[in-house]
């Protein structure tokens, strides 16, 4: 691949390596643009498996000597992957507009459920919570917060069968792709979780084709994103079949997620 805008460091405690150990995998993988999306940490809570929030500068100011480092070698941007929580919109805008970070993508593992409490995507109990998940994407696309939405498709790691709330979920969340013309990524890590066993077929946790069908031959943007949590998976066999999917799905894949 050209880029990737979905790395992890061994900053997010469940991921190894450098960012610089990234860059050098990335230098010999011939590309030309890396992306660092760590976890993003909460100033006030603590969702785990993450950066600690003390950490967050030293992970930004990192990130700016290394793009000063390898100027001319690789472009090299400063990112976030974070979940959406209406209640730390101001957060996300300092971290825009005061940090210095070059994206925010969206990262939906825990969302605010209609009752106001925390959920899990991972441990949905019912298809019902897959509107939810999908409304809160929805909510965070139409901020303007969040320059692309990663593994759109992730609630689909859950034993569930297909059924219509599973259509509906895509369907709210294609349509906020569209309506703010946001890219969406297809995730490399759901591919390297293997082929598995659900209720009604064997199939990769995600992508799931149920979702990628939709945007088959359309103009909405796709990135592929490794999601790497080790340096060598920046240029392995699941980014390979995901590049190979996308085409075969007629995908617009994009290089570059911050050009308009």
């Amino acid at each position: 691949m050209i880029s990737n805008f979905h790395t992890h460091t061994f900053r997010c405690l469940h991921a190894k390596g450098t960012e610089e150990d990234y860059i050098h995998a990335a230098k010999n993988a011939d590309m030309k643009i890396l992306g660092f999306s760590d976890h993003g940490p909460f100033p006030d809570k603590d969702f785990g498996y993450r950066m600690q929030f003390e950490e967050l500068q030293d992970y930004l100011s990192e990130l700016n000597r290394l793009k000063k480092a390898y100027s001319g070698q690789i472009q090299i941007f400063s990112g976030l992957e974070i979940e959406y929580h209406a209640k730390y919109n101001d957060y996300y805008k300092s971290l825009i507009n005061e940090s210095g970070l070059d994206y925010l993508l969206l990262g939906e593992h825990m969302y605010t459920a209609s009752d106001g409490s925390i959920k899990n995507i991972f441990f949905a109990e019912k298809t019902d919570d897959y509107i939810e998940y999908a409304e809160n994407i929805s909510y965070a696309a139409e901020t303007g917060l969040f320059n692309a939405i990663a593994h759109p498709d992730l609630m689909f790691i859950n034993e569930l069968v297909w059924d219509k709330n599973c259509e509906k979920a895509c369907d709210i969340i294609l349509s906020a792709a569209e309506k703010y013309k946001i890219p969406l990524e297809f995730n490399a890590n759901g591919i390297r979780r293997g082929i598995m066993d659900f209720p009604d077929e064997k199939r990769f946790p995600y992508p799931h084709d149920g979702f990628w069908k939709n945007l088959s031959g359309s103009s909405q943007k796709v990135f592929i994103g490794a999601d790497c949590h080790i340096p060598e998976q920046l240029d392995d066999s699941a980014i390979k079949l995901a590049q190979q999917m996308c085409k075969g799905l007629r995908l617009n894949v994009v290089d570059n997620i911050l050009e308009d």
